[in-house]
């Protein structure tokens, strides 16, 4: 918990210097190509998780890696590496691409789901949780087949499970107390 929260005050000083330099689509821009090229390269995640590798071979690959990037984005790799939180670049690129498209006023909805989403499902998630949060809202679909059946929505802080999995564990958490 307390790295997810060190990530969102990194990802709002971020912002803060963004909005301030007028280039927060440049650098949602960079955080989009972080959060892909992590998740993409287990090589890249285990570097970043490893206590072996020393922080300036972590800074020269991930400097490197992302060349060409914003400033900010350069300072955030910097800084991170720096205190020694470079572990925590995927989530703080995450949380900052949700707080610029909030300041958009934007809000992104992630329903995990055992099977991909249709088109026509989609369509009537989107308007559900549009006219839930008065906020237009992008849909990001992620597949968990561990589910097993519903859906788990998250839409900022908010969630509803509405999962089999979790049907199930509630149930089998009645049955342990009733016995």
């Amino acid at each position: 918990m307390s790295n997810s929260r060190a990530a969102i005050r990194y990802a709002k000083a971020i912002l803060d210097l963004a909005v301030d330099n007028k280039s927060t689509d440049k650098v949602e821009k960079d955080m989009r190509s972080i959060v892909t090229t992590i998740s993409d390269s287990a090589e890249l995640r285990n570097m970043l998780a490893s206590p072996v590798i020393k922080s300036s071979v972590k800074k020269g690959t991930l400097l490197e890696v992302f060349k060409g990037g914003d400033a900010i984005t350069q300072g955030l790799i910097n800084i991170l590496v720096d205190n020694k939180r470079v572990d925590l670049l995927n989530e703080v690129a995450e949380k900052y691409i949700i707080l610029n498209e909030e300041l958009k006023g934007k809000d992104l909805a992630h329903v995990t789901t055992a099977v991909p989403l249709t088109p026509e499902l989609e369509k009537e998630i989107l308007k559900k949780v549009t006219e839930l949060t008065g906020k237009k809202v992008t849909i990001e679909n992620k597949i968990d087949e561990s589910i097993v059946g519903g859906f788990v929505l998250r839409v900022g802080d908010l969630q509803y499970d509405a999962s089999i999995a979790n049907k199930l564990s509630n149930l089998k958490r009645e049955f342990t107390n009733s016995l």
